[in-house]
C-alpha cells in the first residue's frame, strides 16, 4: 500500500504538473503561498457555514451546530462568502500558478460562480421534498450508524445541541413553505403525498421507538451509570417535547394545507421563473451549456441505440415475445428474486466484489486506502430511496458505504446487482471518491467537492467495465447493465421532458416503462425524484459520455501508447472537475503522450 501511494504521488507531479519542477512549500513563490492559503480559507469557511458536510468529511469540530439555511442571514452570508472568493481569484494571474493551482483557481471559479447564481431562484421556499432535503440527512444521522458520531459522552450532547438548532431550521422550512404557497412556489401533490408519511413515522410512537432515540440504544457500555441516566433522559425530554410536537406539527401542515395548494403540474415551469431555473440546473448539473432541446434529442438516440442492444440479449435468451413484454418478465421472473432474508441481498454484493477483485489490477494500479461496507437503507427512508453511496472520512476511520433499499426482500431482483455494485460502490463512487480524498496534491476545498456530471459520469462508465472485470457472464446480468444505462438515458428524455416539454408525470411514467425493465413501483419513485430536483438525472449520462468519449479519443490517437490504466489515472487523479475542465486536461495528456 505504501507503494501504491507512492506511485500515485509521483504519478500525479508528473502529469498534473507536466513539465514543471516539484515545488516543496519551501520553494513555493510568495504568489503561490498566498494562493494556497487562500483555498485554506476558503475551505474552512465553507466547512463552517456548512457543518453537516463537515461531519461527513470527518471533521468534528462543527458536529454541535446546524445553522438556519433558510434565513435571511444565512443567505446573505453566503453570497457574500461567494462573491469575496470570486474577487479573490480575480487578483491572481495563472502565469503566476502552477498547473495545479490554474486547475484549482478553475474549479473555484466555477464554485463560486454556479452558487451564487442559485440565490437567485429563491430555492428557499422550497425546502421540503420527499428525497433530496436536509431533515432526511437528519434522519439518516440520528439513525446512530452514519457519519455524526456516537462514542463519547461529548458526542452524544453535540447531538442534543445539533437537533436542537435543526429544529429551529424546520420552523423555518413552515415558515418559507407558507411565504412560496403565497408567491406560486409548491411542489406537485404527487410529491407531498410521499413526504407526509415521512413526518408521521416520527410523529407517533413512543419515545423509545422513536428514530431520534436511536443512540441511547446504542449507548457504549463504558459510559459511567450518571452519564447513561442524565443523556438517557435528555434524549427522551428532547424527543417528548421538542422532536415529535415539531413533526407533527409539519406532518399535519403537509397533510391539512401544503398539500390543498400543490401544483397540479409536475416540471419546475410551474414556479415562477421555472424556464429560467431549469437552465440554470442543467448547466449546475451537467457543466456543460447544453440546451434543454439537445439534451433530449441525444436521449431519444441513446434510448434507440441500448434498444437494439436489448434485442440482442431478448434473443440470445431465447425469449420470443417482442421486447416490452420480455421487460414485463424480467420484472416478474421468480428466478431473479432468489432472496427470504435481507442479509441474502447484502452477502449477494461482497459475493460480486469477490468475483471481479482479481481483474482489478488490469483496469487500475492506484486504488483507495479507504474501506466500504455494504448496508441495508434505514427503514424510515427506504421506500422512497435508490441504492446510493455515501463516502467515508477524510482520515479512513469511517468506510464508505453502499446503501441498498430492500424495502420487500421477496420482491428484489438481482438483475442488476452486478452492474449497480460497480457503479456505486468498485470501482465507481468508491475508487472515485476515496482517492480524491486521499490525493496529497489536492488542497482541502476539493477532497470532498462533487460534481454530479463527473462523479454520476464516473460511476455510469464504470458500469460498461463489467466484461473486462469478469461481470455480466450471465445474459440477464449484462441485461442488466443495458437497463441501468436505459434508465440514464430515459432520464435524458424525461426529466427535460417534464421540465421543459409540458410532460405530465403519467406521460413520463409510462414513457419509461415502455422502455426499460424497471418495476413500476421503482419507476415512479425515480420520475418523482426527477420531479424534486430538476436536471440532477441528467448528469449520469452527460458525464458517462464525455468519459467514453475521451477514451475513445485516446485509444484512436495514442494507438499502442494507450494504457487503460493511465487513462483511468489520469480521469481520478485531478478528483471531481467540472466536464469541460476533464476535457482539457485528458486533451493535454493526450498532446503530452504522443511525444
Amino acid at each position: 500500500m505504501k507503494k501504491t501511494l507512492l506511485t500515485f504521488t509521483l504519478f500525479l507531479i508528473l502529469v498534473s504538473c507536466k513539465n514543471e519542477p516539484n515545488k516543496t512549500n519551501e520553494s513555493k513563490s510568495p504568489i503561490s503561498v498566498n494562493f494556497n492559503k487562500m483555498l485554506t480559507a476558503y475551505s474552512e469557511e465553507e466547512l463552517k457555514l456548512n457543518p453537516i458536510d463537515a461531519t461527513y468529511r470527518g471533521d468534528e469540530r462543527y458536529n454541535n451546530s446546524f445553522p438556519n439555511f433558510l434565513s435571511n442571514e444565512y443567505i446573505n452570508q453566503r453570497k457574500a462568502h461567494y462573491a469575496k472568493y470570486l474577487n479573490q481569484l480575480n487578483e491572481y494571474d495563472d502565469s503566476d500558478l502552477s498547473e495545479s493551482e490554474k486547475m484549482s483557481k478553475e474549479v473555484l471559479k466555477w464554485e463560486c460562480e454556479i452558487n451564487l447564481k442559485g440565490y437567485d431562484f429563491k430555492q428557499e421556499y422550497l425546502p421540503l421534498d420527499q428525497m433530496w432535503t436536509v431533515n432526511l440527512v437528519m434522519g439518516q444521522l440520528a439513525s446512530g450508524s452514519a457519519a455524526q458520531p456516537f462514542k463519547t459522552v461529548k458526542d452524544y450532547q453535540n447531538w442534543l445541541q445539533r437537533v436542537n438548532e435543526y429544529l429551529v431550521w424546520l420552523a423555518t422550512a413552515k415558515e418559507k413553505m407558507n411565504e412560496g404557497m403565497a408567491l406560486g412556489y409548491v411542489l406537485p401533490k404527487s410529491l407531498i403525498v410521499k413526504m407526509i408519511p415521512q413526518f408521521e413515522a416520527i410523529a407517533e410512537g413512543t419515545v423509545t421507538s422513536n428514530l431520534f432515540y436511536s443512540p441511547i440504544k446504542l449507548m457504549p457500555e463504558s459510559f459511567s451509570e450518571k452519564d447513561k441516566k442524565a443523556l438517557t433522559e435528555a434524549y427522551s425530554n428532547q424527543i417528548q417535547n421538542q422532536i415529535i410536537p415539531a413533526y407533527a406539527d409539519m406532518y399535519l401542515f403537509l397533510k391539512n394545507d401544503y398539500i390543498k395548494k400543490g401544483r397540479t403540474s409536475s416540471g419546475i415551469e410551474g414556479i415562477p421563473n421555472g424556464k429560467e431555473f431549469y437552465d440554470y440546473q442543467i448547466k449546475k448539473y451537467t457543466t456543460t451549456t447544453m440546451t434543454a432541446d439537445e439534451i433530449h434529442q441525444l436521449g431519444l438516440k441513446e434510448v434507440a441505440r441500448i434498444l437494439s442492444e436489448m434485442e440482442k440479449v431478448k434473443s440470445e435468451v431465447g425469449y420470443k415475445g417482442d421486447l416490452k413484454s420480455f421487460f414485463n418478465y424480467v420484472r416478474t421472473n421468480k428466478e431473479l428474486m432468489p432472496f427470504t432474508k435481507p442479509q441474502q441481498v447484502i452477502d449477494n454484493f461482497y459475493a460480486i466484489y469477490e468475483k471481479m477483485k482479481p481483474q482489478l489490477e488490469k483496469l487500475f494500479d492506484v486504488v483507495p486506502k479507504s474501506k466500504f461496507e455494504v448496508k441495508r437503507t434505514e427503514a424510515f427512508r427506504e421506500n422512497s430511496s435508490s441504492a446510493e453511496y455515501n463516502l467515508g472520512s477524510i482520515d479512513g476511520k469511517r468506510p464508505g458505504v453502499f446503501y441498498v433499499p430492500i424495502p420487500d426482500v421477496k420482491t428484489y431482483n438481482t438483475v442488476s446487482d452486478e452492474a449497480l455494485f460497480l457503479h456505486e460502490a468498485i470501482p465507481g463512487h468508491h475508487y472515485q471518491g476515496s482517492l480524491q480524498q486521499e490525493n496529497p496534491e489536492l488542497p482541502d476545498f476539493r477532497k470532498t467537492l462533487t460534481y454530479s456530471a463527473y462523479a454520476e459520469g464516473w460511476g455510469l462508465y464504470t458500469e460498461s467495465l463489467g466484461k473486462e472485470l469478469g461481470l455480466y457472464t450471465n445474459p440477464y446480468q449484462y441485461f442488466g447493465m443495458l437497463s441501468m444505462e436505459m434508465h440514464r438515458a430515459i432520464r435524458l428524455v424525461v426529466d427535460t421532458g417534464l421540465h421543459s416539454k409540458g410532460w405530465t408525470r403519467e406521460k413520463a411514467i409510462q414513457y419509461s416503462l415502455d422502455n426499460e425493465a424497471q418495476s413500476e413501483e421503482g419507476v415512479i419513485s425515480e420520475v418523482e425524484r426527477y420531479m424534486a430536483n430538476p436536471g440532477q438525472a441528467l448528469s449520469y449520462k452527460i458525464g458517462q459520455l464525455k468519459i467514453l468519449e475521451l477514451r475513445a479519443k485516446a485509444t484512436k490517437e495514442l494507438g499502442n501508447k494507450f494504457e487503460i490504466k493511465q487513462f483511468h489515472n489520469q480521469v481520478l487523479s485531478t478528483g471531481c472537475i467540472p466536464l469541460y475542465l476533464l476535457e482539457g486536461k485528458i486533451n493535454n495528456w493526450i498532446e503530452i503522450s504522443k511525444k
